[in-house]
């Protein structure tokens, strides 16, 4: 049997396709029960966080176990295989190792360094125990992923390298001020009382804020939540716990809201939020104008082509020499559509029609009869300026902060374009931390996960041997037994002590025959490529198959007993 994981993540998907494929707590406890029964897969278990979704097994054909468990994500995620396909990522032994080893210290997250995925992997192995999916493979690597996420954040400064999504949320809310500054005093409003929503609870707290609000759909939960907040040794802040059809008005007194639940459809809609800020400002909320615009000015159509031209251009195609960008081109023009053309004129400076006639005698002399003609016309020489730069209508101070850390998402995007309101969700936290600076340390990240990963394989290679060294100890002890036994019927006269003297000293033979052996194959075994001294050994010692696999058998039984006690 071996490892194999199947995913995608916000390093292969667009957060699109991820919030469509986003798995409820259900439909992954099916998604574990369809793996299993699957022909390929004797173990699995599922990882699911907001922007990642794998599903590992243990199977015994590789490309049957990929197209097992693709055909899987795509039936539990409600996303077409076709679709789903370009965006998956396969990881096989050494490689799933390596793979999730890197992900348990936060090196593959969207913030680097984040520790939050600890306890998400832990969630997920707790899962699988209790729905008895996870055998020792899924168990041992899980385990070891825990302490080696563990290690590398006690032995290395990997946390300087990032943080968890919800400090790294506020601080992009927070746009620039330090979080606890920003925040101090405000009043909060969580939804949502799971492991994200309680984590931003959590350290909103620390952070100062006067008072949190949390809803959520089933009260206990929020009720329990409130009351850790409020009863916290580190924090000083006022938690109460609300029904979810009191968001509305609570989000009217909000000044931070963060949104992390299981639904599956939109939690705060674009018209809810404006609802709320009209609610707190008494003024309805404007909606910001996407066009873009160049440092104020707009941009007229085609500079130094006739598009955008204020003159009309059908009185004139007949005039000999005519050119939109000459100034003969004015005469008789009204002074509102001069200073227009004018400023048209400008802005095709650089253009090559202008740059080619402007100081030539005929361009000159065309200038002056122009000029005359406009004087004699209007009484004045126009002005050729500059138009005013466009007014920019004022971006507000958000009067509410928004924080969506939901998969799929709880907060409509439109949300970003009301003024007064600022929205981070999870694919602007995806764009804000590409640029994120690394920590140096990530370097030793990678060693100590390289090294574990040699470590695991290792000790999966020498625990494979195992059962076939118990089946050959096994058997020497029952030819030992069977020679005991012999030896009474033929010296029955030999007393107690005598008999147990020989019995002692045969063992003692087999033990000493067999020690250096059993040994010295379970070093090579845990070597690369060490995986056929275990046949080896059966075919030597000519071991009953069944009685290996018995062994085994056994072995897993007892390992799934502890697994289910630690569940």
């Amino acid at each position: 049997m071996s490892l194999l994981v199947v995913g995608l993540s916000h390093r292969s998907a667009p957060v699109s396709v991820l919030e469509r494929a986003a798995l409820s707590a259900d439909a992954q406890v099916k998604l574990l029960q369809d793996t299993l029964a699957a022909e390929p897969a004797t173990e699995g278990a599922v990882l699911a966080t907001c922007n990642r979704i794998e599903l590992y097994a243990d199977v015994d054909k590789f490309h049957a176990g990929v197209a097992e468990l693709s055909t899987l994500l795509a039936q539990h995620s409600g996303v077409g295989l076709e679709e789903l396909t370009p965006h998956l990522y396969v990881h096989y032994e050494d490689r799933a190792v390596h793979h999730l080893f890197s992900v348990a210290c936060g090196l593959d997250s969207m913030v680097v360094g984040e520790g939050q995925i600890l306890g998400q992997i832990k969630d997920a192995l707790a899962t699988a125990q209790e729905l008895h999916t996870a055998g020792r493979l899924l168990n041992d690597l899980f385990q070891q992923a825990l302490r080696v996420g563990k290690r590398a954040h006690s032995e290395t400064g990997i946390d300087r390298a990032g943080q968890s999504l919800v400090t790294f949320g506020l601080e992009q809310l927070s746009a620039g001020r330090a979080v606890e500054a920003w925040a101090k005093g405000k009043k909060a409003l969580v939804i949502g009382a799971g492991s994200m929503s309680s984590l931003a609870a959590a350290t909103l707290a620390r952070a100062g804020v006067g008072e949190i609000v949390i809803a959520n759909r089933t009260p206990d939960r929020a009720e329990r939540l409130a009351e850790i907040l409020s009863g916290g040794d580190d924090t000083d802040v006022a938690a109460r716990a609300v029904p979810m059809d009191a968001v509305p008005a609570e989000l009217t007194r909000a000044d931070i809201a963060v949104s992390c639940t299981g639904a599956t459809g939109l939690v705060l809609s674009a018209d809810s939020v404006a609802a709320a800020v009209e609610g707190r400002t008494g003024s309805p909320v404007a909606v910001r104008d996407e066009t873009p615009a160049t440092d104020g000015q707009p941009a007229p159509a085609g500079i130094g082509t006739d598009d955008g031209c204020p003159l009309d251009l059908s009185a004139v195609q007949g005039a000999s020499g005519f050119s939109v960008m000459g100034e003969a081109a004015v005469a008789g023009m009204d002074a509102a559509t001069l200073e227009q053309h004018a400023a048209w004129v400008d802005k095709g400076t650089g253009t090559d029609e202008r740059r080619d006639t402007r100081g030539t005698p005929d361009a000159d002399a065309e200038l002056i009869t122009a000029l005359a003609a406009t004087a004699a016309t209007v009484g004045r020489i126009p002005e050729r300026r500059r138009p005013e730069p466009v007014s920019r209508v004022p971006r507000p101070t958000p009067v509410l902060a928004l924080l969506d850390l939901a998969m799929p998402r709880d907060i409509d995007a439109a949300v970003h374009r009301l003024l007064g309101v600022r929205l981070v969700d999870i694919e602007s936290l995806a764009e804000a931390s590409a640029d994120a600076p690394m920590a140096a340390d990530v370097d030793q990240v990678r060693r100590i996960v390289s090294d574990e990963v040699a470590a695991f394989g290792a000790a999966q290679r020498a625990a494979h041997i195992t059962p076939t060294v118990v089946a050959l100890r096994a058997m020497a002890a029952d030819v030992v037994a069977n020679e005991i036994a012999r030896l009474d019927g033929r010296l029955p006269d030999l007393d107690d002590k005598q008999r147990g003297e020989i019995g002692q000293t045969v063992r003692r033979v087999v033990d000493k025959l067999l020690h250096a052996p059993t040994v010295r194959v379970k070093q090579l075994a845990a070597e690369p490529g060490g995986a056929g001294y275990a046949d080896a050994l059966r075919t030597l010692f000519d071991l009953d198959p069944e009685t290996v696999a018995a062994v085994s058998r056994a072995e897993n039984n007892t390992e799934n007993a502890k697994n289910r006690g630690r569940a």
